[in-house]
């Protein structure tokens, strides 16, 4: 049965990008209520559907929304190259906690955030998709993006469905047309699978503190800490793209640390081009770019 859908607030037009929001209620768990923004081209025809970029703003679980002004501004940016910007709240679990998600955060606790932010996150798209015709989104070109949290969470949600989902009758159906990563990791690279690999944009620093730029210690916690949890990141998912042929757009910060974590929007010209090429017209490119900090 298909979610109600509910508008909590219309906006304005921002005259820069040319565009309008509208905010929806996609769940409610518990105390919080999940909202989530729709950014369109002022313009947008109304017998059109756009491809969509569904974005997890960052945070550690703790902090940050989904109208943050950079989160804001990359889905209001994303309508100037024929894209519908949607920009998601979630859980923030480790809110208020007293370990929040460092090296004192037990590895069962962070497994747990993990688990739900992935499940706001497929609940968002399932949202999506089940009103698509209202939201004019194309929900066979839905590209998962997140920064740092948001992105462990987009990343999860698009290769481990299987392993975190407790309904996959409804998240199955969920496909993802591509990924665009700003400093994020997977829990297991395993899970990413010849089926599942989508085109990818992924930005790390080698040197990042709190996502691991490889496969190693979320937060550089050793092994004797609660909270050592080992984590795959944009390099170990670019290898296994590149196993399977399937496109990336990588970009290495060398020295760098979670400040890549930051939004590119310098490079959004880029970013979309290459989606546009991979995803509209299925075009196989693998591009590796390395910068020095």
């Amino acid at each position: 049965m298909k979610h109600l859908l509910v508008i909590i607030f219309i906006v304005f037009t921002i005259p820069f990008w040319a565009q309008t929001k509208t905010t929806y209620t996609y769940a409610i768990k518990g105390n919080d209520t999940l909202k989530l923004d729709i950014h369109k081209p002022k313009n947008i025809n109304p017998d059109s559907k756009l491809p969509a970029l569904l974005w997890m703003h960052g945070g550690g679980f703790s902090i940050g929304s989904r109208d943050y002004i950079d989160d804001a501004k990359l889905c209001e940016a994303v309508t100037e190259f024929g894209y519908i910007g949607i920009s998601i709240s979630y859980r923030l679990l480790r809110k208020n906690t007293l370990t929040q998600f460092g090296c004192l955060c037990p590895k069962e606790d962070k497994l747990e955030t993990f688990k739900q932010a992935t499940l706001d996150y497929l609940d968002a798209a399932a949202f999506v998709i089940e009103n698509a015709e209202i939201l004019q989104v194309d929900n066979t070109k839905i590209i998962a993006g997140g920064s740092s949290a948001g992105a462990e969470g987009a990343l999860n949600a698009v290769y481990m469905k299987a392993y975190f989902s407790d309904n996959l009758q409804k998240h199955n159906p969920i496909k993802f047309a591509g990924v665009f990563s700003a400093a994020g990791a997977v829990v297991n690279a395993s899970y990413i699978t010849k089926v599942n690999a989508v085109p990818s944009v992924l930005y790390h620093g080698t040197e990042d503190n709190l996502v691991p730029f490889a496969s190693a210690s979320h937060h550089l916690c050793t092994p004797e800490q609660p909270g050592y949890f080992i984590l795959d990141g944009s390099k170990i998912i670019a290898e296994k793209l590149d196993q399977f042929e399937t496109s990336y757009y990588f970009n290495i910060v060398k020295g760098g640390k979670h400040e890549v974590s930051k939004i590119p929007f310098d490079d959004l010209d880029k970013i979309f081009k290459f989606f546009d090429s991979t995803i509209l017209n299925s075009e196989i490119i693998q591009t590796k770019i390395i910068k020095t900090k």
